[in-house]
């Protein structure tokens, strides 16, 4: 389920510190959750896709890990992400 590369860029230059910007924390919490969305439209389908859903159970902790870190070392970009992804504050 990966995501084609328009809409990679697109998340890419919305999330981005700076123009060559492609793995700031910012712009890989977004781009996991894309791929979360995308996912969970897929298993709300297919629920009986186990592989799908321990890839999801994946990619959430490593959004998770992602999060905590941000909120630990910048806390004013954790904030406005969380705001702009509509995730819930959850650490």
């Amino acid at each position: 389920m990966a995501l084609d590369t328009a809409k990679k860029q697109e998340i890419i230059t919305g999330f981005a510190r700076d123009t060559k910007d492609t793995g700031s924390p910012e712009v890989q919490i977004a781009l996991l959750s894309e791929r979360i969305s995308t996912l969970t439209a897929h298993l709300k389908a297919n629920p009986k896709d186990h592989s799908s859903r321990l890839g999801l159970l994946k990619l959430v902790s490593r959004r998770k890990h992602l999060l905590k870190y941000l909120k630990r070392t910048k806390y004013e970009a954790y904030t406005k992400l969380i705001a702009a992804l509509n995730i819930k504050d959850r650490f």
